[in-house]
């Protein structure tokens, strides 16, 4: 069996109006096509041995254990890999389940479509579905597990943050088209004159000096106070006699962080001890380009979420937590 074409589908396409997000693999069966699942000695078994969660495709039979039923009764190798694209990317966490394999009018020659969540690991589980099948058709052994930990990495490496996320996933419900624009949070949000841009938290209609305020801990903390909004008492260093000072002044507990960092990397709360603050100091300083220090003040971590200059929510951050119970483990 040969790959000899592989498209990502972005948007309603020949196969589905609705379905946008699809791969579209030219399969060549080669000799395989003289062969269906029914001719195959213990193809079933090893197949159904391999993915027994597949029990829950229904194919065609529109009942559980359907595509089983296929397989037994005999079907080609491109409907198969079709299935198997799927159960990967289900089984490393991304709930995928339309499918279509068609022929192409020349012998041997299939079109296999199927969805897909994160476009990389779309391309990765169309391979892998045609490495696993020659290996269920040959009987030889194939390590699963190494192709599912991959499409997890996939998944981690390339999928939109939170915030970007929740904007794109509501734009869907809302029936605004999306396109995103690189492998980072650059999202376009409809077409035309029509269309906005996005980026994480931020939008095409966010003013650029309030984002470089914003990033820049101190300057927003000068902005609040001068506005009367109490800010806790703290300042800028750069030297470890920065820090001895900074600490004399405004005693502890403290917290030191990056001034321009974010997703609380490099932070450190509650510091009691001289080595404490020491460590957090060198510890922030590898996440900005200075580091400030601020007194600790206990509380809550609040999102606030504005739309229209006005304030629709906020979201509490609660830190995860398991309590408990002095006789189970913890997995």
């Amino acid at each position: 069996m040969k790959i000899e074409e592989i498209k990502i589908l972005r948007g309603p396409n020949y196969w589905s109006v609705r379905r946008t997000k699809l791969i579209q693999m030219k399969l060549q069966l080669e000799d395989m096509e003289q062969r269906p699942t029914n001719k195959i000695d213990g193809f079933r078994e090893r197949l159904e041995a391999m993915f027994p969660t597949m029990y829950g495709h229904r194919c065609s039979e529109g009942v559980p254990g359907g595509f089983f039923h296929r397989v037994d009764e005999g079907t080609w190798m491109g409907h198969v890999i079709e299935h198997i694209a799927l159960e990967l990317q289900t089984l490393a966490g991304m709930d995928t389940g339309f499918g279509r394999t068609r022929g192409t009018g020349e012998e041997g020659e299939y079109y296999v479509c199927f969805s897909y969540m994160e476009e990389d690991a779309g391309v990765y589980a169309a391979k892998a579905a045609v490495r696993i099948t020659q290996a269920l058709t040959d009987g030889v052994e194939y390590n699963l597990e190494e192709d599912i930990m991959k499409l997890r990495e996939i998944r981690e490496d390339t999928r939109l943050g939170p915030s970007t996320g929740c904007i794109v996933d509501e734009a869907a419900k809302r029936g605004i088209p999306f396109i995103r624009l690189n492998k980072h949070s650059l999202v376009q949000l409809g077409y035309g004159v029509h269309q906005k841009r996005i980026r994480a938290t931020i939008a095409s209609t966010t003013g650029n000096i309030a984002v470089d305020i914003a990033c820049d801990k101190e300057e927003t903390k000068a902005l609040l106070s001068a506005a009367e909004i109490p800010v806790p008492g703290g300042t800028v260093i750069r030297t470890e006699e920065d820090l001895k000072e900074a600490v004399e002044e405004y005693g502890y507990p403290l917290v030191i962080k990056p001034i321009d960092g974010n997703h609380g990397k490099g932070n450190t709360t509650n510091i009691t001890t001289w080595e404490q603050a020491l460590t957090a100091f060198e510890a922030a300083k590898l996440y900005g380009r200075s580091v400030i220090i601020e007194r600790f003040i206990t509380g809550f971590d609040f999102r606030i979420l504005v739309i229209n200059y006005k304030f629709i929510c906020a979201a509490l951050r609660t830190p995860a937590s398991v309590t408990g119970d002095g006789e189970h483990t913890i997995q």
